[in-house]
């Protein structure tokens, strides 16, 4: 991803609330599944993860290679991902 659309889908997903939120019970498949939904529905998305620094990462990275999105930004405990759908 390019710095250009990186820059864009920044301030697309400004006004964003988190469509998922993780919480104690941590990366499940029923939320993994909820992500990919999302994904399908409108590709830039924010999602909400409750865990410490290293766990959020590790959450965010395996997130991404599940998903197959690309992480566009994190800031504290919100990431910005985004999956182009073809059949949009």
């Amino acid at each position: 991803m390019d710095a250009v659309k990186k820059k864009k889908f920044k301030s697309d997903a400004h006004h964003l609330k988190p469509v998922v939120m993780i919480g104690q019970s941590g990366l499940t498949d029923a939320v993994i599944a909820e992500i990919e939904l999302a994904l399908d529905c409108h590709e830039l998305i924010k999602v909400k993860i409750r865990a410490e620094r290293d766990e959020r990462k590790e959450i965010c990275n395996k997130i991404c290679l599940t998903t197959k999105a690309e992480l566009v930004q994190s800031i504290g405990q919100i990431i910005i991902i985004y999956r182009l759908n073809p059949k949009k």
